[in-house]
């Protein structure tokens, strides 16, 4: 059932960084260029990754670490599979691809992945300490 409602929240991250994709092709980078417009858009898209992760985690029932560190791989090994899977549908070649995994102009999609691959731990810290139990 875990892996089910950890499916549920990966599909409403692809729907923000869709989203955020769109935003940052029709108002960041034309209004900021091209760097300032990545740098902006994988923060903005970081930020919200944890903020729905926040959210959700109590739905989850995560509370082991072990639990919490395999939804944070299971949501890094969809979003790379679908990562590679729509570059190669729109027929980019592995090297265009495998470019995003680059700091190059200011892109912080590796960051991005981190965050994703990390976010259910950190969310369950932020909540210890926003949320004390009484």
């Amino acid at each position: 059932m875990t892996a089910l409602k950890a499916l549920g929240i990966w599909l409403i991250i692809l729907v923000v960084a869709v989203a955020n994709g769109i935003l940052r092709e029709s108002v960041l980078m034309p209004m900021l260029g091209l760097t300032a417009g990545l740098i902006l858009s994988g923060m903005l898209l970081s930020v919200l990754i944890l903020v729905i992760t926040f959210f959700t985690l109590p739905w989850l029932q995560a509370n082991r670490r072990s639990k919490l560190a395999g939804i944070g791989l299971f949501w890094l090994l969809l979003t790379l599979v679908f990562e590679f899977a729509f570059g190669w549908s729109q027929g980019k070649p592995l090297s265009v691809i495998l470019d995003a995994y680059t700091f190059k102009d200011g892109n912080l999609w590796p960051v991005v992945l981190l965050v994703t691959v990390t976010s259910p731990y950190v969310a369950a810290r932020l909540r210890e300490i926003c949320l004390p139990e009484h």
